[in-house]
């Protein structure tokens, strides 16, 4: 799904209104039986619903809910910020006279000099159709104060487009508290990118898109660097494998991992590796690790380094269709130096992950070593160790754009919807998982899952967000069976295999 900034989206509104023979009040009507539809699905019309709506097409879109709301049995009380009497732009005149004239029972109360707040109180329902995704400067002033109070008030609150205050794409500048922290958002026709972001999680609550019916012409011709993956995009990459096959069709894989204590990160990376199809795969590790593996994945072959306790000289004998390097390796120098080898003689693309990150934030010149397309897959604190600290999620996004660029790489930034960031500057963005997956070994689990696809051909940056939404598949199933609490990295591996198949099966809905 492509995912547009506000200006994209309003030039997708033009089109639809110059070539559609679709007025305004069409689409601010579908809007507001929309969200009225989805409001009675979750809310009693018993509870006192009280909506804001502002001057501009944030109230259009609330007067017109609030008439549906009232036609479906509720009794909303509709404040209209029309201050100095003539602040309400024409569609939102035109709708206040709608409402009057359908729903005369309405209390409807215009604000036109003063505001007395009305009382709110945590059984109370708010429509938040203030300003939307129309604002272009922060909250000041009499609006400010009434969005703190939404938010002191313990209301239930739905928001129409955005919740006010916030911006559809950049915050960064933004104060919390000035904007509407909504329970439920009611985005119009698509998710705004500000929604991904863990810094907004409070603020945007539940999220839902309401199709309103824009051009899909539009919506076709208009590009955008940033899409959000989905169940039937990676349907559409995973290839079905052929009656007469053999290992030797699906790759050969190397993955560099695990030191004395840490020899589980190599098992569960190797786990999601033979999960996910890969024709033959080798763990290289210490010596130490040997019993271990070839009990624990007898599946896997193994090389062993010529140190006992820890890795310190990468070297393998045979070519490798793909390499991962860096769950469990540890950052000794001896490791450190290791790695850096790696990096100088790679021809291909290596998959970098765990501690050979934080190998490559002790010894930052290692990043010009990387090969070109080079899948790093950090966390927050990981990527902040190499790229320096960042206040929040976006700006670590610009970050990792810039940084992508620069070297010419890759970069998975893992979290709830993990961000794969392209040297060209398209962001791609994960739409599974679960918070069930917050548990040790999971990026491990992921790491093999992408090693395993890049080994059997897929491309470095289709591989990496496969990887991201399988792995977040798997985690689902896992938690279906072991439940949030008790869902152990173990569990995603063996889930992978199911994962892919459901999502390769036609009739499955994402």
């Amino acid at each position: 799904m492509k995912l547009f900034t506000n200006d994209d989206i309003r030039a997708i509104e033009r089109y639809t209104l110059q070539s559609e023979s679709v007025t305004t009040m069409t689409l601010i009507e579908r809007v507001g039986e929309a969200a009225a539809t989805e409001i009675a699905a979750r809310f009693r019309p018993s509870r006192r619903t009280v909506v804001f709506a502002g001057p501009g097409n944030n109230g259009s879109d609330a007067l017109i809910t609030a008439l549906h709301l009232a036609q479906r049995g509720f009794n909303p009380i509709v404040y209209l910020f029309n201050i100095g009497g003539n602040a309400l732009k024409p569609d939102c005149r035109r709708c206040r006279d709608i409402l009057q004239e359908k729903a005369p029972g309405i209390e409807l109360i215009q604000i036109i000099k003063t505001f007395n707040t009305p009382e709110l109180g945590a059984s109370d329902l708010v429509i938040d159709g203030l300003f939307g995704s129309g604002l272009r400067d922060p909250l000041t002033g009499g609006f400010m104060s009434l969005v703190r109070y939404i938010n002191e008030s313990g209301a239930k609150v739905v928001s129409l487009d955005i919740p006010s205050g916030m911006f559809a794409e950049w915050n960064r500048q933004g104060q919390e508290r000035n904007m509407v922290h909504a329970d439920l958002t009611l985005a119009i026709q698509f998710p705004r990118l500000s929604f991904f972001f863990a810094d907004n999680a409070e603020i945007v609550g539940t999220w839902k898109t309401l199709d309103v019916g824009l051009s899909h012409e539009a919506i076709e011709k208009t590009k955008t660097n940033f899409h959000l993956i989905e169940g039937n995009e990676i349907h559409g990459l995973l290839r079905k494998r052929p009656q007469f096959c053999s290992k030797a069709d699906f790759g050969s894989a190397l993955l560099v991992a695990g030191r004395y204590g840490m020899v589980g990160a190599s098992v569960l990376a190797a786990r999601g590796a033979l999960r996910s199809g890969v024709g033959k795969l080798t763990v290289f590790g210490p010596q130490c690790s040997f019993p271990i593996i070839q009990t624990a994945v007898p599946e896997a072959l193994f090389e062993s380094d010529e140190d006992k306790f820890r890795i310190t000289d990468i070297r393998s004998e045979h070519d490798y269709t793909a390499t991962a390097v860096g769950p469990g390796i540890g950052t000794a120098e001896l490791t450190v130096g290791a790695v850096e080898a790696l990096f100088q003689r790679s021809k291909k693309p290596l998959i970098i992950d765990a501690d050979a990150l934080n190998c490559i934030a002790r010894r930052p010149t290692m990043l010009e070593k990387i090969p070109v397309l080079s899948v790093l897959t950090p966390h927050a604190a990981e990527f902040d160790r190499i790229f320096g600290e960042q206040p929040n999620e976006e700006t670590r996004l610009m970050k990792a754009l810039e940084v992508s660029r620069y070297y010419n790489i890759l970069i998975l930034l893992k979290g709830h919807y993990s961000k794969l960031v392209r040297p060209d500057g398209k962001v791609y963005i994960n739409s599974s998982g679960t918070p069930a997956m917050a548990t040790a070994g999971s990026g491990d689990v992921l790491t093999g899952i992408m090693l395993s696809l890049l080994a059997q051909g897929y491309k470095p940056e289709v591989s990496a967000i496969m990887a991201a939404f399988i792995h977040g598949r798997a985690g689902e199933l896992a938690a279906e069976e072991n439940g949030v609490y008790g869902t152990v990295a173990g569990d995603i591996a063996d889930c992978t295999g199911v994962a892919i198949d459901s999502i390769m099966t036609q009739d499955q809905n994402f």
